[in-house]
Order: structure tokens, then sequence, then C-alpha cells
């Protein structure tokens, strides 16, 4: 008897658990059921609505990581503070390089970024990865350091070994007190 008592409390214990998972789980699905409609009244956001084709079960959902335009207020602040535009952030071919570059259009503000005192990094948004330049025995650093020239574009690549940075990712670059923000490596 005594085994039969342990064993259905036991049986008793599971059948209570099993019983609040199936009826917290329709308590919860009435709960989002009384929701009101979104402030934008979206008519699938309705109570009983069919769910979007992106959330059904076995469909993929792409990222919306597509290159957006930089905004006037956005080149107007790098033209004025610091004198380039043209900002780029590319992936190489072996991906274990990524290049920055940008073109001088006031070439005494943009002394900054050539600069051979400031340490240039990028910093990897998704991933969290610092990635600094490489330097080679031989070259030096990889990037270009001479004094800015009125409309000429210069460039540095950041060492991306282990594939953290990839296409489609945010960037931040870093250099000195300069700091371009969010740029998408393409």
């Amino acid at each position: 008897m005594i085994h039969r008592t342990a064993s259905s409390q036991g049986m008793l214990a599971i059948c209570a658990v099993a019983a609040g998972l199936v009826f917290g789980a329709g308590n919860a699905r009435a709960q989002s059921n009384a929701e009101p409609l979104s402030r934008t009244g979206d008519i699938n956001s309705a109570p009983g609505a069919p769910a979007p084709r992106d959330a059904r079960a076995g469909h993929r959902r792409t990222a919306p990581l597509h290159q957006q335009q930089v905004t006037d207020k956005a080149r107007k602040y790098y033209v004025g503070a610091w004198g380039v535009d043209k900002m780029k952030v590319s992936y190489t071919s072996s991906g274990n390089l990524i290049r920055f570059s940008y073109r001088v259009i006031e070439p005494e503000l943009a002394k900054a970024l050539s600069s051979k005192a400031a340490t240039p990094v990028m910093v990897g948004l998704r991933s969290r990865a610092v990635l600094q330049v490489p330097v080679m025995d031989k070259v030096g650093p990889l990037r270009q350091s001479a004094a800015p020239a009125l409309g000429q574009e210069y460039w540095m690549v950041f060492s991306n070994k282990g594939n953290l940075v990839r296409p489609g990712d945010r960037v931040n670059v870093v250099i000195g007190s300069f700091h371009a923000d969010g740029l998408m490596v393409e």
C-alpha cells in the first residue's frame, strides 16, 4: 500500500503540473485575444486575425538589412566637423579585412583622421568585436597617413580574423575623437 500511495501521489503531482500548463496556455491565449487594436488601426492586429505570413511556422523571415542613404543632416555634420564625406565600409572577398574609405572635402579638418597618433578601431555592433588596423613588419600599419588633399579618397583596413563582422552588419569607426556611428558593411 505504501508503494501504491507514493505512486499515486507522484501521478497526482504530474497531472496537476500538466493541467496547469494546459490551462495556463489557454489563459494566456485568451488574454492575448483580449488586447485592443493597435494605435495604427492595423486590421492584422485585431483579435482572432490570422498571423502575418512571416510569423507562420516554416516560413523563413529575411532580415531588413538594406543600405540606407545618409541623411543630409549627417552629411553636413561630417563635412562641417571633420571635412569628410562618402564614408564607406566594405567587406573584402576573403573576409579577413574590412576596408573603411572616405573622401576629403576640407583638408584642414580631415587631418585628425590621418594622424599617426590616433589609433583607429572598428566596433561591430552585432558581435561587439573591436577590430584594429593590422601592422605589417616591412610596410607598417595598413592605413594611409599622408597629409589629406582636397577631393582625394583615403582608406584604412581593419583585421577581421575569425569573420566577426559580416556584410550587412552595422559598425562604428573611431579614430581619436572622430566617431562615425552605424555605418553598414557592404
